[in-house]
């Protein structure tokens, strides 16, 4: 019988007994099946059942509540126990060739013992998560079973003298352990839990997380199969494809993970360094972060030495296969013989190939799924630690002592820095670590390997290695200089482009796009030279990591050809091939780790001062402490460290609760709300800024602050809030105030919200009240503007409001919160008169003082004087007066009547205001403006990123614009590449190869000699492989090179040109973002991406062909891998998209919380609101890193796939070539090198995948670019040539205007219809209507900026439409109404073109009346005017603009509402002025006051687009009828 169990050898009789029935081996085997099938049996009823009713478990968290203990401690044994399964079944399998007949019973219980151990994990686990541990009595039965059974096998080897020597003794011994240790974990779980055998068993709840439904982050509580491949995330992958990942989806973050907890780790880790006897020692952060983090890094360093020692195994298993490949095992004989049965010896297994080839695939899957944990176990780490930082820096920032903020000691800058920058340098570092001393004894231990395989010419393959590190290292740093100055010109470039941006109207009706474009090109320039560094830097580091094991392999078999006169054997040779493949990437990840070392010690220097710096007064007196004297902060002169920080805990951020009142006897008479006695106040200087201050604010009245500029007005008010640093006196606040005050700066400060969470601040909602603090403010009309009224997002990111909007917003604020004490700072300043009136009466008189509360008004209107109860006048830093108005007049005459010449001049000045259409309505006009059209934009920009498809019509169109030379270059150079380094790898195979079919032969003697031409065209391949690295790493960045200049120049050029009506409907932010951060990713991300995915693709091809052509039988079991891998790529991408997606727009709004926060500091202290910031920043904390951590998880759930899919292709290598040579395919060299080559497959396959998916990512920025090239530009040529308009045209200014029709595109209405007109030469022209009424279209139409679709303009007989642009609009002046202010100097602002002479700008100057104050500047002409000429007053840029139009020596001037915002006595000298110095010149004035243009030689009046009225001023308004003497009437 073929098949007997016991075998049937002639000479032994299996069967016989005699002996006792222990003693007869086949029978112990036997037994040992026992315990297996009685597993079998009984579980596979239970599961069946279990699993048909598995459906009653819904929720989610109920798989994954692991609950039984010893749980992770079972799953390592159950595995290891599988392993010793299929040695055991390996080694049975093997004796029984060496039989003469089969021996079933030496593998059956193996394989039986291997299905049971799986069995048993898979029906443990089923019973963990449905909560039945009663049925773990089978699998306790089960292991004792087994412990016996294998116990009895190992006592009978012992008495047949079977020792360690022989291979099945060791495995059984080793079984026995485990079936002992298995037996322990499952008594404890009996013990701790006491279902079995006890009378109250133990009641268990899952984790207070698992309870919560909202986290959906399962990997701390999966079991350990799900940890190590990720298999939870694969609902959350595969669900990407049909529908986007979404916030909701990837929910919140389990305790342990969030920031709050984190922070208390590091925060006491920190705190604890303080000791009593040094409070003042500054903590180091470096050992903080070792106590709170320091676990879970060793953790990670453990996973990784134990994935970087398997990775050895790959090489020691190749050179194992290859040396025992077709040397057949005939020598089994010798073998020894008990129980009529083999035993093998240990090495004699290791020798069987097939065992090598599984043993290598265990190793290769073990490896990478340590590698990923370890890297898994790091990466959460760092998110972890900067969760706390993030929250430790917040922190800190409430803190902040504001002097510290405005002397400019810690600006808004280094703390936005420190959030985005240094704690991100941190995290990476983090991420890193581990590689700083796992990587050291992985190059150690490969130099050893290497020497062992090699001998000493490995050293000097492996010296070469060594000796270029420090080259990469120098690289990084050149890298990282280089980037540094490439930021430095594109900020330069972004500027000079936003300016553009902003004065693109100026600049075309000027005719100067062109020399603005020409300056930022020049910058572009100057950023391409440093970009130019950074791609040669970058390839240069490309092709040393590509070229060093070439090199190494080259010096390593020459030196070794030269000393030991032969090549090495094919098994030692690429056995060392693929170890210097190891051996490379440490060193080149060296010099990176090493870099971000140091980065992350100069960010903990910046954290560790910045925790140290000053932190602001014990503010405990408005928590009710009454009269809290403030020597808490009290200044020792000369020092600057003014605060205690002896109490560090008592701002736990735990007690987010507000601070509770203390119920206080009355001190104060109760009619005092804040009293300051004897006060000095400083900003940290040691000089006061505030000093003897004696104030009394009388509560439920309404005190206001006056004085001069700058005299201390905000700082007493900061003062009173404890925002200064106390030198001398105490600030008493009554105690029926509440905690905290309503106050609004004069620098108005919003939160990225909406209008309506601006206003109630987290308060409660309530309709009433806000509606009338709406009113009070009027804000009505401006929020009927906004796109989404109350409900519109306002802030940096949000809608651009003007200062008055901002302003009025809020003082809204303040007066809507529910305090007592009500402080206002300068609420006026941005508004206009009627508001001012406006909100005086309504808000302040009305709203406030009928709900009795103590208001504190600082102000510059002194016309309000009349309405308040209590005055405070401020000189110099003190107080001047205080006390009532009429306490003043009849005390202070002098001072009384100052005030009263004041108030006739601002009386003055409220005429004026009266006249104009004033600021408001203007400031109203141009949000209307901002909005008019962003719907339409929106759909555009939201429009769908594309598939697969229109993915490669962007990269071809990003590739063209490369070029196409530089596109075959590349695509030739790569392949020519990869071909040379198979090439040299084929010959390696094939030099080696021959050495041993010499050895088999007979012609030993002419071994050397025969070695030399094998060694020349090695060595000639490997020096042309070296030259093909260095030119396909250069070709691919500069081809990435010359597409970013070239869509950079065609971008500007297009937008540059675009006709205004583009920059109506497209929100400047879209544009300045294809021009800041699209082009950023076109200059410096993709090219390095396009490399890393060519290069890996063609690896892989190269590799997988390779194989396949050693060893046909391969390619059948491709195709599944194919499908398999084809299937993980497409999950991966979409979802990756999204996670990114996510984790970019989460980290928007954590940097924004924290600038902002920064900003209001005062406010929110004011308010009393830190908490609830503080809750708001760790929520936000909270889900970015929830975004990072699943996108982490996403990459990890992609490489352990591609991994093990990496190790079946090696598995099918190996076994390919093995059965190859059954049926006569070649052997020894050529499968060493099939052998090498699929284990590189493992470390490409998932970057291709991953670059794949962020070059998808990328191209995006090139999408959106290619979107804006396709915008049409304006026609710049005309029908005339240049050449054919007179030199001085136009020479009289003559306008005829005939039957006009203008539109601003073809898909709208006309704004001006069937307008016919006609201007005399130096006639003065004033043009006036309502607002809408087509006034300003009419200015634009001049100009030939809008469509002109019927009709025509001709000025001195020229129809403007014929006229090349330029030439028409550099023969034209205009003064916009919005002053535009270039930055550079006040030269360049009134002629950069460089055409004019110093005379005639100054010239110009005067007619403006500037030029005394430009004189007193220094430089004069050449001073300087900052970014939008902040440097100069809104009535200076409107007077420079005006002298800019003067320059240009025009004979037509035209006035789009000019004088909006200067004062009348200016206005009135530039109406004389515009009528002297432009006495023979055409004017036409479009007014917004109708007042200016009473006198005109003719008026126009337009209503809806329809030229209504015309004829001379005068005229017109003798006819009472006629719209503009209503209009006159209207405005007066």
């Amino acid at each position: 019988m073929a098949f007997s169990f016991c075998g049937d050898d002639q000479s032994f009789n299996s069967y016989s007994v005699k002996g006792g029935v222990l003693n007869n081996g086949c029978f112990v085997d036997a037994l040992n099946l026992v315990p297996h099938v009685f597993l079998l049996f009984i579980t596979f009823p239970i599961l069946f059942i279990g699993w048909g009713s598995q459906s009653s478990k819904v929720q989610i968290h109920h798989n994954t509540w692991l609950h039984f203990p010893g749980h992770n401690m079972r799953w390592i044994l159950t595995f290891s126990l599988l392993f010793v399964h299929v040695c055991e079944f390996a080694e049975g399998i093997v004796s029984n060739k060496m039989m003469g007949t089969n021996h079933l019973h030496l593998f059956m219980p193996a394989f039986m013992g291997f299905i049971a151990a799986t069995t048993s994990v898979v029906y443990y686990h089923n019973i963990e998560t449905s909560n039945f541990p009663k049925l773990l009595l089978v699998l306790f039965v089960y292991w004792v079973l087994a412990f016996v059974t294998k116990s009895i096998k190992l006592w009978k080897f012992a008495a047949y003298n079977v020792g360690p020597q022989h291979l099945r003794f060791c495995i059984t011994a080793l079984l026995v352990v485990l079936y002992g240790l298995l037996m322990g974990v499952e008594v404890n779980v009996i013990r701790v839990r006491k279902y079995v055998f006890f009378a109250n068993p133990q009641k268990v709840k899952p984790p207070e997380d698992l309870q919560d439904l909202g986290v959906r982050f399962l990997q701390p509580f999966v079991n350990l199969l799900s940890k190590a491949t990720y298999w939870w995330m694969n609902p959350l992958i595969m669900g990407a494809h049909k529908r986007p990942i979404e916030l909701k989806k990837i929910g919140k973050l389990p305790i342990a993970m969030r920031a709050i907890t984190n922070y208390l780790r590091l925060k006491d880790a920190y705190e604890d360094q303080r000791t009593p006897e040094d409070p003042n020692r500054a903590p180091s952060i470096w050992r903080s972060m070792y106590r709170a983090f320091g676990r879970p890094i060793l953790l990670s360093s453990t996973f990784r030495y134990l994935a970087d020692l398997l990775g050895f195994a790959g090489p020691l298993c190749i050179s194992g296969i290859v040396k025992y490949h077709g040397v057949n095992a005939t020598n089994s004989t010798a073998g020894d013989k008990h129980f009529g049965v083999h035993f093998m010896s240990s090495t004699e297994l290791l020798q069987d190939t097939s065992v090598l080839a599984v043993l290598l695939f265990l190793a290769l899957v073990l490896q990478r799924t340590f590698l990923q944990a370890s890297y898994y176990v790091t990466i959460e780490t760092g998110i972890n630690l900067r969760g706390a930082l993030l929250a430790m820096i917040y922190n800190k920032m409430l803190r902040l002592s504001t002097s510290n903020m405005s002397m400019g000691e810690m600006t808004l800058g280094q703390i936005n820095n420190l959030v985005a920058i240094e704690t991100n340098q941190l995290m990476w570092f983090l991420f890193l670590c581990p590689n700083l001393w796992a990587m050291p004894v992985q190059i150690v231990m490969g130099v050893i390997l290497l020497y062992y395989l090699l001998g000493w010419s490995a050293l000097v393959g492996a010296s070469v290695i060594v000796l270029l590190a420090p080259v990469q290292y120098l690289i990084a740093t050149k890298l990282a200089d280089t980037q540094k100055s490439s930021l430095e010109h594109s900020t330069d470039r972004l500027k000079k482009t936003s300016e553009i941006l902003k004065g693109i109207k100026l600049l075309k009706l000027y005719a100067w796009e062109n020399i603005f474009c020409d300056s930022v090109e020049d910058t572009r320039g100057k950023e391409l030279t440093s970009l130019r560094t950074f791609a040669f830097f970058t390839s240069m580091s490309i092709f040393m990591n590509a070229a060093i094991p070439i090199a190494a392999v080259l010096a390593t078999f020459v030196t070794h050809h030269f000393l030991h006169k032969t090549g090495p054997t094919p098994s030692e040779a690429f056995a060392a091939l693929a170890l210097f493949h190891i051996l490379v990437t440490p060193l080149f990840l060296l010099s990176t780790v090493v870099r971000f070392a140091v980065k992350a010690l100069v960010s903990v220097q910046k954290l560790g001062e910045f925790l140290q710096s000053d932190e602001i007064g014990d503010d405990s007196w408005r928590n009710g402490d009454m009269s809290v004297s403030m020597e808490a902060g009290k200044k020792n002169l000369g020092g600057t460290k003014a605060i205690n920080r002896k109490q560090p805990m008592r701002y736990q951020m735990d007690n987010y609760e507000q601070p509770t009142r203390r119920q206080l006897r009355p001190t104060e008479t109760e009619d005092v709300a804040v009293k300051v006695s004897n006060g000095f106040f400083t900003w940290g200087s040691n000089l006061s800024t505030l000093s003897d201050i004696n104030i009394r604010i009388p509560t439920g009245q309404l005190t206001m602050i006056v004085g001069q500029v700058g005299c201390g007005k905000s700082s007493l008010l900061l003062a009173m809030l404890g925002e200064m640093q106390t030198i001398d006196g105490r600030v008493y606040w009554s105690n029926k105030n509440r905690y905290s005050v309503a106050y609004a700066t004069q620098k108005s400060w919003l939160l990225n919200a909406t209008v309506e969470e601006n206003i109630t601040f987290g308060s409660s909602f309530n309709k009433q009240r806000y509606k009338a603090v709406i009113d009070a403010c009027s804000l009505q009309p401006d929020i009927d503007l906004l796109p989404f009224g109350d409900q519109t997002e306002i802030g940096e990111r949000g809608i651009n409001l003007s200062g008055g909007q901002r302003q009025r917003i809020c003082v809204a604020r303040a007066l809507y919160q529910n305090t007592n004490i009500v402080f206002l700072d300068d609420p006026f300043s941005a508004l206009d008169i009627h508001l001012s009136d406006h909100l005086m009466q309504e808000g302040i008189l009305k709203f406030l003082q009928d709900d009795k509360r103590t208001v504190v008004l600082v102000t510059h209107k002194l016309q309000y004087l009349i309405h308040a109860d209590w005055i405070i006048a401020m000189k110099d830093g003190s107080v001047l007066r205080e006390g009532t108005l009429k306490d003043i007049q009849t005390h202070d005459i002098e001072l009384y009547d100052h005030w009263k010449t004041l108030m006739n001049r601002q009386d003055h000045g409220l005429e004026k205001d009266v006249q104009q259409d004033s600021q408001t309505t203007l400031e109203r006009k141009t949000l209307r403006r901002a909005f008019y059209s962003r719907e339409a934009k929106n759909q555009m920009d939201d429009e769908d990123e594309g598939n697969g498809f229109t993915t490669i019509k962007v990269c071809w169109c990003y590739l063209s614009s490369g070029g196409f030379f530089m596109v075959f270059l590349m695509v030739s150079s790569k392949l020519l590449k990869h071909s040379v380094i198979v090439a040299i790898d084929y010959w390696l195979a094939i030099w080696t190869s021959s050495k041993t079919s010499q050895f088999n032969g007979t012609s030993l003697a002419d071994g050397p000699s025969h070695d030399s031409p094998y060694l020349t065209v090695f060595i000639v391949l490997c020096a042309a492989g070296i030259t093909l690295c260095l030119i396909t790493s250069l070709t691919v960045e500069f081809l990435g090179l010359s597409a970013a200049t070239n869509l950079h120049h065609n971008l500007l050029n297009k937008i540059i040109h675009a006709p205004i009506r583009f920059f109506d409907i497209t929100p400047l932010g879209q544009i300045l973002n294809r021009f800041s951060a699209d082009t950023n990713i076109i200059d410096q991300h993709i090219p390095p991406t396009l490399e890393s995915l060519t290069r890996s693709t063609l690896l892989c091809l190269s590799a997988i062909g390779v194989i396949s052509s050693i060893t046909p039988g391969f390619l059948l079991t491709l195709v599944p891998l194919a499908v398999a891998f084809y299937f993980i790529q497409k999950y991966f991408r979409v979802a990756s998209k999204d996670l990114q997606d996510l984790d970019d727009s989460t980290q928007l709004p954590l940097l924004c919380h924290f600038s902002e926060t920064a900003e209001g500091l005062t406010t929110i202290r004011a308010f009393r609101h830190e908490a609830r910031f503080k809750q708001r920043m760790l929520e936000l904390t909270d889900t970015n890193n929830t975004a990072y951590l699943f996108l982490s998880a996403a990459n990890r759930w992609l490489e352990v796939r591609t991994d093990y899919l990496g190790a079946v292709i090696v598995l099918t290598a190996a076994g390919a070539s093995i059965w190859g040579h059954n049926i006569g395919l070649p052997s020894g060299g050529l499968v060493g090198l099939a052998l090498t080559y699929a284990l590189t497959v493992t470390n490409y396959l998932n970057w291709v995948v991953r670059n794949l998916a962020d070059l998808e990512v990328q191209m995006a920025a090139v999408k959106k670019v290619n979107s804006f090239l396709g915008t049409e530009s304006e026609n710049y040529e005309g029908t005339m040539d240049a050449s054919q308009v007179p030199e001085n045209w136009p020479q009289n200014g003559e306008i005829k205007i005939q039957d006009l029709c203008v539109r601003y595109d073809p898909v709208l209405k006309p704004v001006l219809k069937h307008v016919n007109m006609f201007i005399e030469p130096g006639q003065k022209v004033g043009i006036c209507g309502r607002t809408g009424s087509g006034k300003s279209s009419l200015s634009l139409a001049f100009f030939n900026m809008v469509d002109i679709f019927e009709g025509k303009i001709v000025i001195d007989g020229i129809d403007i439409c014929k006229l090349p642009l330029q030439t028409l609009r550099s023969r034209l002046s205009i003064i916009l109404q919005d002053p535009v202010l270039f930055s550079g100097s006040i030269r360049f602002n009134l002629d950069p073109e460089r055409t004019c002479t110093d005379d005639r700008l100054w010239e110009a100057l005067e007619i403006a009346q500037l030029k005394n104050m430009v004189k007193a500047l220094p430089g004069g002409l050449d001073a300087v005017v900052t970014e939008g000429g902040e440097n100069f007053s809104l009535g200076q840029r409107q007077l420079f603009c005006l002298a800019r139009a003067f320059v240009r020596k025009s004979s037509i001037l035209i006035m789009d509402e000019a004088t909006a915002s200067i004062d009348m006595a200016t206005e009135n000298i530039l109406q004389k002025v515009v009528m002297t110095a432009f006495a023979d010149r055409t004017v036409v004035t479009i007014a917004h006051r109708v007042s200016t243009i009473l006198d005109a030689e003719q008026v126009l009046v337009f209503s809806s687009g329809i030229l209504v009225e015309s004829d001379s001023g005068p005229n017109l308004l003798a006819q009472e009828d006629s719209l503009f003497s209503v209009l006159v009437r209207t405005h007066k």
